[in-house]
This record gives C-alpha cells, sequence and structure tokens, in this order.
C-alpha cells in the first residue's frame, strides 16, 4: 500500500509540473489594412506619406508582438515592437507593402508568425501595378528532382488591387539574373514546365504586367537540380 501511494506522489509531482510549463504565443489574425486592398484611410501628414493604423487580432499566451512592414519596391524594412494590437506607422504614399505580425511570450523561446498580406498605400494615381508575383514553387535556393521528361513545373501567384492582371513575362536561364524571355502567358495561367539538366542551378523571376501598362517584378529565385 505504501508503495503505491509512493508510486501515486511521483506521477502527481510529474503531472503537474507538465502542466505549469508555459505555453508558447499563438499566430494572431490580421485586421487591417486588409489582404490586397487599396488603403485611403490615415493621416495624411505631407504629399508622401500617411500615417496608418495596423490593426491585428489579440492572441493567445502572447506578451508583446512584433509588426513587419516591408516596401515592396525598394524591400526596406519597418519592425515595430508593442504590447498592444495596433501600431500607427508613417507609411509613403503610391507604394505597395507587405505585412505580418509576430506573437511573442518572454518565458518561452518559441514564436508565432501571421498570415502575410499585401496592400498598395493609396497616392495620386489611379492604377496600380500589380503586386510582385509570389513565387510558389520552386521555392529559392531548393533543390528538386526534374520530371521523367526532364522538365521542372514553375509554379507563382499574381495578386493587383485593380484586377487587372492581363499577362505575365517569365525569364528564366542559368545566369543571374535571368534575362532570357521564354513566354508570355495570359493572367489565367500562373505555371509553365522548363526543360532543364541534372547537376545545374537556374534562375527565374515573373514579371507581372496589368492592361494599363503597369509592371512588377517577383525578383530573382533561383533552384538546384539533382
Amino acid at each position: 500500500m505504501r508503495k503505491l501511494i509512493y508510486i501515486g506522489a511521483i506521477l502527481l509531482v510529474f503531472g503537474c509540473s507538465k502542466n505549469n510549463q508555459p505555453d508558447s504565443p499563438d499566430a494572431t489574425f490580421l485586421i487591417f489594412p486588409l489582404q490586397n486592398s487599396e488603403c485611403t484611410t490615415g493621416e495624411s501628414i505631407n504629399q508622401t506619406t500617411r500615417i496608418i493604423t495596423f490593426e491585428w487580432e489579440e492572441a493567445d499566451h502572447t506578451d508583446s508582438y512584433e509588426l513587419t512592414v516591408e516596401n515592396l519596391l525598394t524591400n526596406s524594412t519597418q519592425i515595430v515592437s508593442t504590447n498592444e494590437t495596433f501600431v500607427e506607422l508613417p507609411v509613403k504614399k503610391g507604394m505597395p507593402f507587405s505585412w505580418s505580425v509576430t506573437s511573442k511570450n518572454t518565458d518561452v523561446d518559441e514564436t508565432a508568425t501571421s498570415e502575410e498580406w499585401k496592400f498598395y498605400n493609396a497616392g495620386a494615381q489611379t492604377s496600380y501595378a500589380p503586386f510582385p508575383a509570389d513565387i510558389l514553387s520552386p521555392s529559392s535556393g531548393e533543390s528538386v528532382f526534374k520530371h521523367s521528361n526532364d522538365e521542372v513545373t514553375l509554379i507563382w501567384e499574381g495578386t493587383d488591387v485593380d484586377l487587372d492582371i492581363d499577362s505575365y513575362e517569365v525569364y528564366f536561364s542559368t545566369s543571374n539574373p535571368p534575362t532570357i524571355l521564354i513566354d508570355t502567358l495570359d493572367a489565367s495561367t500562373e505555371e509553365l514546365d522548363v526543360t532543364v539538366a541534372s547537376s545545374t542551378i537556374y534562375y527565374w523571376k515573373i514579371k507581372s504586367i496589368d492592361e494599363a501598362g503597369n509592371t512588377s517584378s517577383s525578383g530573382v529565385y533561383s533552384f538546384r537540380v539533382y
């Protein structure tokens, strides 16, 4: 009987210890600016800059947040830490941005990051270039196997505030940056099979073109073929 009590006490101690470990933070859900939107609200402080209030939901097991806002044309990044679920930030007008929020907890090393949303901060223009295409596969730096027909499928996704993407130009070569235009596709096609050779590194990018002639580039991505 005494032995059973001793074993039960051990199990109780270990059980309590496990429950007392701090929980990792949850990822938050973004609220504003909306995904793939034109942001026209906020305080205009001059001809080039508007203060936008970035908002997100409160995340469980979180005591601080890190907001990251990236200018998709210049690749410059603003990072702000806060204990609130909003940040007022001066943002350049007429530019495309992406933003996300990382949840943190001082009791654990793990963090959690929200989805990444894109928006245009409204400016004087009435027509906006497409957002830079998102490269889905192969991801940059990935090593891939070619298909039985010596091909690899390039996959991307394009978005545009004006919903008027007209075409994609696909640049692909073994040199960096890729300067060879291998195909021009309509807006409904967001993948392309390309011929590759083993033990070779390839570079590629997508140029998005809308009906008004505005363009954007995905930037250069690379992959290696086994």
